[in-house]
């Protein structure tokens, strides 16, 4: 890479990085060119140079945030074997991020999509996102026996809108004020669906109900 795709990888990574801090803090409604490049340091029409427009920015972010969040919850489980326990691990730890980052959770969630840009792919990342944290603790409960492959259809979607729910309702302070009230009747929500579909630790061995 030459001198010049340097600097330009460089003054393009300004405008995401100011950007994910106006959505960190502030939310979209506060994304605009100007707001961004006066926190980058360029002129607005530079961030044309790089992005479509404001849409297209957006969207690096958002692939960014998603990154983000992975490896904020890899770092959370780590050292927690494969299967059910750590699913409930991942959730914590998915949950713990967007509480840290309401703003990131608005960008997701509550924002019309076509606000964010390149509608279709955008779409798939939120979407999946939290499927593919916990995919391979899926797989490994179809593979032991836990589940089935059908059980885990239903389980993920459950398990994905319930947290989205909870996450609304705690980030906009309509319920549960308290974190730890919220922790505790997520996990509990959490394992209650679960439980639907698994047996109890005492049954030996394990087998799918």
């Amino acid at each position: 890479m030459g001198n010049k795709e340097i600097k330009e990888q460089r003054v393009k990574g300004y405008f995401i990085q100011a950007a994910k801090e106006i959505l960190k803090g502030e939310g979209l409604v506060c994304v605009s060119t100007r707001n961004v490049a006066d926190r980058a340091g360029y002129s607005y029409a530079t961030l044309y140079n790089y992005f479509k427009d404001i849409k297209d920015l957006v969207f690096e972010c958002a692939k960014e945030f998603i990154d983000e969040a992975r490896d904020f919850v890899k770092n959370e489980t780590q050292g927690f074997t494969a299967g059910i326990e750590r699913i409930q691990v991942i959730l914590k730890a998915y949950l713990n991020y967007f509480i840290q980052y309401p703003g990131i959770f608005e960008l997701f969630f509550l924002e019309r999509v076509s606000n964010i840009g390149n509608n279709q792919q955008t779409v798939e990342l939120i979407y999946t996102f939290l499927d593919k944290l916990c995919a391979d603790d899926w797989n490994y409960c179809i593979e032991h026996g836990i589940l089935r492959a059908d059980q885990v259809d239903i389980l993920s979607g459950q398990i994905r809108f319930t947290a989205a729910g909870l996450l609304l309702f705690y980030i906009n302070r309509r319920h549960l004020q308290a974190y730890g009230e919220f922790m505790s009747l997520a996990q509990a929500q959490i394992k209650e669906i679960l439980d639907r579909y698994i047996i109890s630790e005492e049954d030996s061995p394990r087998r799918i109900k």
